[in-house]
């Protein structure tokens, strides 16, 4: 899908705020809300809206502690490590990277002691894992979700 001006700006405010209504949209591009809804429908049917969700502050439910891991696994384990550790509930996102069969993972759990637990009984549990390199989180300066046009 070729994604026009106007389709970028309804991309913009809708990542700002996705339960912008379509009528305010209309308001801020001096389009209908009908023709808002259009657009919204065509860009979410041509998969460049994947979904509409909700962003969780994870430290105002409970999970205080934000780790990032880089796993490296033999080549042969790569998939099975990262099926496992995606189903994994503390884990927030898993990627291959470049490198020697390398997942980057972001974990969120409540305390160090649920750090701990994670990565003993469940990260260090896995088959085919060959190191494991860790960092927690001090302070976020800047989090976005999706992509910012």
């Amino acid at each position: 899908m070729k994604l026009d001006e106007i389709d970028r700006k309804i991309l913009e405010l809708l990542t700002v705020n996705g339960r912008s209504s379509y009528v305010d949209i209309g308001k801020e591009l001096n389009l209908s809300r009908v023709a808002v809804r259009e657009r919204v429908h065509q860009l979410t049917e041509a998969g460049v809206i994947e979904k509409f969700t909700v962003v969780i502050n994870s430290e105002k439910v409970g999970k205080k502690v934000s780790g990032f891991f880089e796993v490296d696994c033999e080549p042969s384990s790569l998939v099975e490590v990262a099926q496992a550790l995606a189903d994994n509930p503390s884990v927030a996102s898993c990627y291959q990277m470049t490198g020697p069969s390398t997942l980057h993972m972001h974990v969120l759990v409540d305390d160090f002691m649920d750090l701990e637990k994670f990565i003993n009984e469940e990260l260090y549990a896995l088959e085919g894992i060959t190191r494991v390199e860790s960092h927690i989180l001090l302070r976020r300066f800047k989090s976005r979700n999706g992509l910012k046009l």
